[in-house]
């Protein structure tokens, strides 16, 4: 059997395969961060499809965390029961299923391209690019605060039936920016040092793993690089992943980018798949992969030379939600397909 249709566990999730839906964020709850029929549709779609692993958009864990009025939420307890109905959905189509939680920082949305209900909250008091609203510098009881809305957060996403959370700690957002040397210039326990700068990261991390079941897993979103001199780099990375280990979080989902507006990478296939191998290799922490992977021999390939546990099809699973299924046929597995679809089902060629 091919790995990639081998079923993966991390605690006492097992997975169908290894093929992960990445949060992809929709921009199309309703305006108090719930879900909608959209939703219903577009993950469901993917579940009915095949994917082993599906990573609900990152939800704001606070209002003034979003990065457009229209994300989903879980600052609110009126956001659960949406989201529940959607989970039991899904898990009823053969998917596992997770969510993401997350906070903006100064990325946050609004006119002026931030607003944060009462102003924009990072690292340090520096805007993402020119024309961006400059952020306030978290106080230490607004870090406290923020880790309290993240334990909040995974506490309703708990009842509302989710397999597991993927924190947010990527793309430029809040944890990110503390992350990253680029945008952290404090000098407090919460600047300076790597030690420093994962602080907030740590402190999350426990929150939400002290909340979480024994047997469900927590992962975690990283941008492995910031693709900047003096930015945040891959050893770096690693030595932040090291810390979410023994913090007792399961995965890390590797990424790149996004601190800075002036840092853009060259995009090719599997562009991002190194720091999955890196991570997973120096770490010893189980990766999910991520960055243009399309054909169904890419993904297959990079399970087999160990370089990563996971591959997610962002991009690929929007233009295809049954690439599961076409993936089977090409790498000569026989997985069910959903009955409604038995008809549809291409034949095997003795």
């Amino acid at each position: 059997m091919s790995i990639l249709f081998t079923p993966f566990s991390l605690r006492g999730l097992t997975l169908r395969n290894r093929v992960m839906m990445p949060p992809m964020a929709q921009y199309l709850s309703t305006e108090d961060g719930k879900v909608n029929d959209w939703h219903f549709v577009h993950y469901g779609t993917r579940a009915v499809g095949g994917v082993g692993l599906i990573m609900i958009e990152v939800t704001a864990v606070e209002p003034g965390g979003r990065l457009t009025p229209h994300d989903l939420g879980l600052w609110d307890e009126e956001q659960v029961l949406p989201l529940a109905k959607l989970v039991d959905f899904l898990k009823k189509q053969g998917a596992a299923v997770g969510v993401q939680i997350g906070h903006a920082g100064r990325k946050a949305w609004g006119e002026e391209k931030g607003y944060g209900h009462g102003g924009l909250l990072s690292s340090s008091p520096l805007p993402f690019e020119e024309g961006w609203a400059v952020p306030q510098e978290m106080s230490s009881q607004d870090c406290a605060a923020i880790v309290h809305a993240f334990r909040q957060a995974a506490i309703r996403a708990r009842t509302a039936g989710v397999d597991t959370v993927e924190i947010h700690a990527a793309h430029g957002y809040l944890l990110h920016q503390f992350l990253s040397p680029l945008v952290n210039c404090r000098t407090d326990c919460y600047g300076g040092n790597l030690e420093n700068r994962m602080r907030l990261l740590r402190e999350v991390a426990s929150s939400v793993r002290s909340v979480w079941p024994a047997n469900r897993p927590v992962l975690a979103r990283l941008s492995c690089t910031d693709w900047a001199e003096g930015g945040l780099t891959i050893q770096e990375s690693v030595a932040v992943a090291q810390m979410l280990k023994t913090e007792n979080l399961d995965l890390i989902d590797c990424s790149s980018g996004g601190a800075v507006a002036w840092a853009l990478p060259k995009a090719v296939p599997g562009y991002q798949v190194p720091f999955a191998e890196t991570i997973r290799r120096e770490a010893k922490i189980p990766t999910a992969a991520v960055g243009l992977i399309s054909d169904p021999l890419q993904a297959e390939s990079i399970l087999a030379q160990g370089q990563a546990d996971l591959v997610d099809l962002g991009r690929e699973l929007l233009r295809n939600p049954y690439w599961v299924l076409h993936a089977a046929q090409i790498l000569g597995e026989d997985i069910p397909w959903p009955t409604a679809y038995q008809r549809a089902k291409p034949v095997k060629s003795a």
